[in-house]
């Protein structure tokens, strides 16, 4: 059944219901070193940009879709001032028709990581069945294009479950706090001085939280059993990719 462009998930159930796949549909194999498949986490990831796209501020899309990026362009201070992201940002996914973003709703989607990591994963798929198989098979050939958009990718997904963890924690919190916080924790370090203060100032963008929760469904027992299976298995992704990330093997 089709769900109204303004009812961001289908009655009595909740937004997470919407998603083609989340991270706790990803098979995490345990008895491969926690070895993650490409192809469901990416569609994981994917699923995750209508969280951006549909229920949070373009001020807010723009942020997720900068920490995808391992530079910051010549004319940031024009363009990081929370406009529509470049066009060549824009439709680079190589995603299913079912997953593809109407235009009107793709303009700023974080694609640029994804594209990495997918890019190569089509390039060698025979060496790419899982995430940490395709940087360590891409390091081998002096190249770490992949491997440095997964990186951005999970320091993204970290701020997102960061920010979203502490919200849940914390009922008194205004989304604005807990995403500040997330941002300091994972993203700042990274950031230039430049940039710092500007997202710092993008946290404001975030909705009210009453708002927010509103459009994750009607039903808050509901939402919060469905959130926390989500963000559970969200964070044992991240934590599993940053160890993996922070070996010898990993690194370029």
């Amino acid at each position: 059944m089709a769900i109204p462009h303004n009812v961001p998930f289908p009655s009595g159930g909740t937004w997470f219901d919407t998603l083609h796949k989340t991270f706790d549909d990803v098979p995490v194999q345990a008895n491969k070193d926690n070895a993650i498949p490409t192809s469901d986490f990416l569609e994981a990831a994917e699923s995750l940009t209508t969280l951006f796209g549909e229920l949070l501020p373009p001020k807010l899309l723009y942020l997720f879709v900068e920490e995808c990026q391992t530079y910051i362009r010549a004319d940031v201070l024009g363009s990081i001032a929370f406009t529509p992201v470049k066009n060549d940002m824009i439709g680079n996914i190589k995603v299913s028709t079912h997953l593809r973003p109407a235009p009107s709703q793709s303009k700023g989607l974080p694609t640029d990581c994804y594209k990495k990591v997918r890019d190569r994963q089509l390039a060698a798929p025979a060496n790419s069945e899982t995430l940490q198989s395709l940087v360590i098979n891409e390091l081998k050939t002096k190249k770490h294009t992949a491997a440095e958009g997964l990186l951005w990718l999970v320091r993204g997904l970290d701020f997102t479950a960061q920010g979203i963890r502490s919200n849940l924690q914390n009922p008194c919190n205004e989304l604005s706090a807990s995403f500040r916080t997330a941002y300091g924790n994972t993203l700042k370090p990274h950031h230039s001085f430049m940039v710092k203060p500007i997202f710092s100032a993008a946290m404001s963008a975030t909705p009210y939280r009453k708002d927010f929760y509103a459009k994750l469904g009607d039903d808050e027992a509901k939402v919060n059993e469905a959130a926390g299976k989500w963000l559970e298995a969200l964070e044992k992704q991240v934590s599993i990719l940053k160890q993996f990330q922070a070996r010898k093997e990993a690194k370029w």
